[in-house]
């Protein structure tokens, strides 16, 4: 079991971001989620989403957040997530804006699923931001979009 005593800094903070970037393409970011309810909470046991089993024990001055790096190191980091992901579910118009739109999510190494012909991409920012990505794809229409419910969406 990793013990984890203290946050190293958050998700989007420029540097963090290079290197979790960085990470995500060799499938090194773990993630571990957190009942919103436990946020306040400075120790606690849990698994992440990788399987491994960490005890979290912060010192009184630091409060787990959504976004909050726990570990970061050449090989691995753990990533807080509070509450359940979120989906962004996106459904081309045809088949080429299909093959364009899944290239722009490989290329921005978004973590997706499949739901029949529509796209899941995993929500860890605003809804815009990654519409604003998809550039054409989302201003001309040849894209749809809604959120999905965590629950629909396991």
């Amino acid at each position: 079991m990793r013990l984890i005593d203290r946050i190293l800094g958050r998700r989007d903070d420029t540097e963090i971001a290079h290197r979790l970037h960085h990470l995500e393409h060799h499938h090194a970011v773990d993630i571990l989620t957190i009942p919103s309810g436990d946020v306040a909470r400075r120790r606690l046991r849990a698994t992440t989403l990788g399987g491994e089993e960490v005890a979290v024990a912060l010192p009184r001055d630091q409060t787990l957040f959504d976004g909050a790096v726990l570990v970061l190191d050449e090989a691995h980091a753990l990533v807080v997530r509070v509450g359940e992901q979120h989906w962004l579910r996106l459904v081309a118009r045809d088949k080429a804006d299909a093959l364009e739109l899944g290239y722009h999510a490989g290329n921005l190494h978004w973590r997706v699923r499949f739901d029949g012909e529509a796209l899941l991409v995993a929500l860890d920012g605003p809804v815009d931001d990654y519409l604003v990505r998809l550039g054409a794809l989302a201003t001309e229409g040849r894209v749809s979009h809604s959120i999905v419910d965590p629950v629909q969406a396991h």
